[in-house]
């Protein structure tokens, strides 16, 4: 509907989804650490497959690798609590992130599973996001998302506590760990505070040249800002501080990018 003076548009139907995220990260005690990671030297291997391949590949894919094993490392970070209130902890690692896809005529955030990131190369990470922003009907949530949130509110409410406190579920369609990115969206360092309704959230922030120590000498070096979000419900403010610190270790090792034998 559209007069002189404004236009109705219907929501999008995505955005239900991101509604109810919302009341059910209420009910968490969410910690932030915001924290500047120097991805230079991760930067420049990038750009240099890029030179050699033509392909320029994903900053949000290697973020998830180095995610997964710091995950594998910490496990306490991939837990969630069950209907008994016990911890559920599984073996591999599995995450969702948000893709940038075209659905409904909107450009619209599609949560996407991807299993196994502790097992997988970069390039697999890479390959299989970039093939979801290619054909949304590839996200592993797409189908599913579709008819889910054509339900009335207390449907979808039934069912989030049924996948949240049955653990089969759970994997099937769910992670306790999320990673979405808006720094593509704009310029500069910034800080992007979530929503969190997992037990870890990381938000990908802006990317940035700044002064940085290298050796004891001060250089011009990228950062990128990073959230980590922490149910502080499920985990404790120590082991969510190894954990980042270990996060941000393999980040600037290049974790991923290069082989273990060589020296980044």
């Amino acid at each position: 509907m559209k007069n002189k003076e404004y236009r109705v548009e219907p929501l999008p139907k995505i955005r239900r989804f991101a509604l109810d995220a919302g009341r059910l990260g209420r009910r968490k005690h969410i910690v932030h650490g915001l924290i500047e990671v120097d991805v230079t030297s991760a930067r420049e291997h990038m750009r240099a497959h890029e030179g050699e391949s033509g392909e320029k590949l994903s900053f949000t894919a290697f973020v998830i690798r180095c995610l997964g094993k710091a995950i594998e490392l910490k496990p306490d970070l991939h837990a969630y609590r069950n209907w008994r209130n016990r911890l559920v902890i599984y073996d591999d690692v599995q995450v969702i992130t948000m893709i940038e896809v075209e659905k409904d005529g909107h450009t619209v955030p599609m949560p996407h599973l991807l299993k196994k990131v502790n097992k997988r190369s970069l390039s697999e990470i890479h390959e299989e996001i970039r093939a979801v922003q290619r054909q949304p009907s590839q996200a592993q949530a797409s189908m599913f998302m579709s008819r889910f949130l054509l339900a009335p509110g207390f449907l979808r409410h039934l069912l989030y506590w049924m996948v949240m406190r049955i653990p089969q579920m759970f994997r099937q369609y769910s992670s306790p760990v999320i990673v979405t990115a808006v720094g593509m969206f704009g310029r500069g360092g910034f800080w992007g505070i979530p929503m969190p309704s997992q037990t870890l959230t990381v938000t990908i922030g802006g990317l940035a040249e700044k002064p940085g120590v290298v050796d004891g000498r001060i250089e011009v070096r990228e950062f990128v800002h990073l959230t980590v979000s922490v149910d502080h419900d499920i985990v404790d403010g120590a082991p969510a501080a190894r954990f980042t610190q270990l996060f941000k270790e393999l980040l600037e090792g290049n974790y991923g990018l290069v082989a273990p034998t060589d020296k980044a």
